[in-house]
């Protein structure tokens, strides 16, 4: 398959680690596409439910994929979210062409993006109620794991699949945007600052919408997530574009997986090591960071 072009591919909620990912579909899409630049909007390693004992193959391979096209030339930008926020201890480390941040403002076609997780509007994953998130979460994962069972069944039945994980993500959705309304609250700051477009993730929910009040306007973009909608946001021909996974475009691809999974063990420790002997140099790292700050 040829490689699509892009200027800027903006991905979040891939939750690698979880019964939910969608994995080989991930890998199928990175695969399919040569972006300059690759957002990686929170949520991509889903610390909240990591356990050694299940990172899949598949999984594996997608951080390959994406190790693969900062190899070859694509700036990849990881912004931490919400379920990687340990992460944000590393803030504004930047290793080749790989830069770790918590939040981005930058100029695209001449229009000024301001890019983030969304967590930060989200008062369910603060204080006392982070704790019941997260158990939310790990809910989340059991319900994805049940949904596989019934659908297996309904297929011998010759019967389509349905999605209650999805059915309660969006009741959840629902309820906390009534509470937060982070969306609104997001695109009112952004019109303050003057910004063109903000971008999040978080709520795994794809939308493209111009946000409007008396002081302006400002386009409100959300790159969705992988594992119901997988979809990802793709700016090329001077315009955004949102995309959508179709399995029938990659019918006839054949993926070639690792066939062995790397001691997960040992493998901690190398990263371990490896950040610790980089601290020293994190405070020179943070002094010249190339993109400004919102806030």
């Amino acid at each position: 398959m040829n490689r699509r072009p892009l200027d800027v591919a903006i991905m979040s909620d891939l939750h690698l680690g979880t019964y939910g990912c969608r994995a080989k579909e991930i890998v199928h899409y990175l695969k399919s596409i040569s972006p300059r630049i690759l957002i990686l909007n929170g949520d991509v390693i889903d610390v909240w439910q990591f356990r050694k004992n299940f990172f899949p193959l598949t999984h594996m391979q997608v951080i390959k994929e994406i190790m693969s096209l900062a190899s070859k030339g694509t700036r990849v930008i990881y912004i931490t979210g919400n379920h990687d926020e340990a992460l944000r201890r590393y803030s504004d480390l930047e290793l080749g062409n790989i830069q770790l941040l918590d939040k981005l403002v930058m100029e695209i076609d001449g229009k000024v993006c301001w890019i983030f997780h969304g967590d930060v509007f989200d008062s369910t994953t603060k204080g006392s109620a982070k704790f019941f998130a997260k158990l939310g979460s790990k809910g989340y994962n059991l319900l994805i794991r049940l949904n596989k069972l019934i659908n297996w069944f309904l297929q011998l039945m010759g019967k389509e699949k349905m999605s209650l994980s999805k059915s309660v993500m969006d009741k959840v959705n629902k309820a906390v945007s009534k509470i937060n309304d982070f969306e609104q609250t997001a695109a009112e700051i952004a019109i303050e600052k003057k910004y063109d477009y903000v971008i999040c993730g978080h709520i795994h929910e794809p939308q493209m919408r111009c946000v409007m009040t008396d002081k302006g306007r400002v386009t409100y973009l959300n790159s969705g997530d992988w594992v119901e909608h997988m979809t990802a946001l793709e700016f090329y021909n001077n315009d955004w574009h949102m995309y959508k996974y179709d399995e029938k475009e990659f019918a006839s691809t054949v993926v070639n997986m690792e066939k062995k999974l790397p001691n997960l063990d040992v493998m901690a420790d190398e990263v371990s090591m490896f950040v610790n002997s980089m601290m020293p140099a994190v405070d020179m790292i943070k002094s010249n960071v190339a993109f400004s700050k919102p806030f």
